[in-house]
């Protein structure tokens, strides 16, 4: 009993006895099997839509987090204004801060404009994100910055759905 498996012009044939691979290098050929395989499944399980719909999910819970977060820099929350004069910053920067997010999470919602412009609101928020994770961590504490990771998470998987949907082309321009 024989059977071939085709894979590019190479086989596998099976039989009772064990398989032959066609082809010099069957480790190259096993990791290129393997790569089409789950470039397949990628391709078949990421459709345009499941990328639509993780991106706005995503942008949505970005928004709220930084929104909310925003909203209370501007009205002086305790809670945030504490924790904010404590990690150091001085209390000009909190205004500048919530404006800033609250500015960037408009860009964000705005669907299909401004596409170079939300590239530099996603900048942003990884900053404070960067910022806030390194502060909580050298003054609070390890614990004080599961926010910033959970967040970190979100917003990655946020970003890399935008760049999907709208993928940056860069021209090979050179300066005289």
């Amino acid at each position: 009993m024989h059977h071939k498996l085709v894979f590019k012009n190479k086989f596998i044939q099976l039989s009772n006895s064990g398989f032959n691979l066609s082809g010099s290098d069957p480790f190259n050929w096993f990791l290129e099997f393997l790569c089409n395989i789950f470039g397949q499944l990628k391709k078949n399980i990421m459709t345009l839509k499941t990328t639509k719909t993780i991106y706005w999910i995503g942008a949505s819970l970005t928004s709220l987090w930084f929104g909310t977060s925003g909203v209370c820099e501007l009205t002086k929350n305790p809670i945030v204004w504490d924790i904010t004069l404590q990690l150091g910053y001085p209390a000009y920067f909190i205004y500048v801060l919530g404006v800033a997010k609250l500015a960037g999470i408009v860009v964000l919602l705005i669907p299909n404009r401004s596409l170079r412009l939300k590239e530099w609101v996603f900048a942003g928020i990884f900053f404070d994100i960067i910022f806030a994770f390194c502060s909580k961590l050298i003054v609070i504490g390890p614990l004080a910055t599961i926010d910033a990771i959970i967040a970190f998470g979100i917003v990655t998987i946020t970003y890399l759905m935008f760049q999907k949907l709208y993928p940056t082309h860069y021209s090979n321009l050179t300066a005289i």
